[in-house]
């Protein structure tokens, strides 16, 4: 039977790793703080943290969870692409149902370890894994994003995951944004190997 000075004191030590890590703390949290599993099990069955998905605790209480905030806990070292990234941008009126999310092919793992939140992975060479990222606002947290010329690179990389509507009006809309960055459209096309594919459509909507 553990004491009570010591149960008080890991009350204490998974309230500040919670804290610490911005009011979501995943079971690795808080086995770098030294609690072990049957800790955290504890406290949660005594309702003094609550379970938000499987390995990932809040305190009751607390403002309600976003997506956007477990993506970030979850996935730090994802980034927002393809249809997600063409959503945030207004290229698309198609709210994904899943978020599209570029991983390292390295980091599959860490996809595979999550549970009942909904994530479409594009797992992404090491060489093309940085080209065009940025940092964008999601609903009140900053997300890792690819910015909108490597967006519409990625349109023309997995066209055959887009429908046809969505992959012209991403075009259309892009041609029509007064921020796109033609220079640096070209600069990653060249990077990934698609300008020859790219180029071909693009000078007849840029031209038109």
């Amino acid at each position: 039977m553990q004491k009570a000075g010591t149960y008080l004191n890991q009350k204490g030590l998974v309230q500040k790793v919670i804290k610490d890590n911005g009011g979501i703390a995943k079971t690795a949290d808080f086995a770098a703080a030294g609690l072990k599993n049957y800790n955290v099990a504890a406290l949660c069955k005594e309702g003094f943290i609550e379970r938000i998905r499987r390995g990932v605790y809040e305190l009751p209480g607390s403002d309600q969870i976003t997506e956007e905030q477990l993506l970030h806990k979850l996935l730090p070292q994802g980034i927002v692409c393809v249809e997600s990234a063409l959503f945030h941008y207004g290229y698309s009126d198609f709210a994904p149902r899943a978020w599209s999310v570029a991983i390292p092919r390295t980091a599959s793992r860490a996809v595979s370890r999550i549970e009942e939140f909904p994530v479409k992975a594009y797992y992404i060479q090491k060489e093309y894994f940085l080209i065009g990222k940025s940092v964008e606002n999601f609903n009140g947290v900053e997300l890792a994003v690819y910015d909108r010329e490597r967006t519409i690179c990625d349109c023309f990389k997995y066209r055959t995951k887009l429908d046809r509507e969505t992959f012209s009006k991403a075009l259309n809309a892009y041609i029509a944004d007064e921020r796109k960055n033609l220079a640096n459209l070209s600069w990653y096309a060249k990077k990934m190997k698609l300008y020859a594919k790219m180029m071909n459509v693009m000078e007849v909507l840029l031209n038109g």
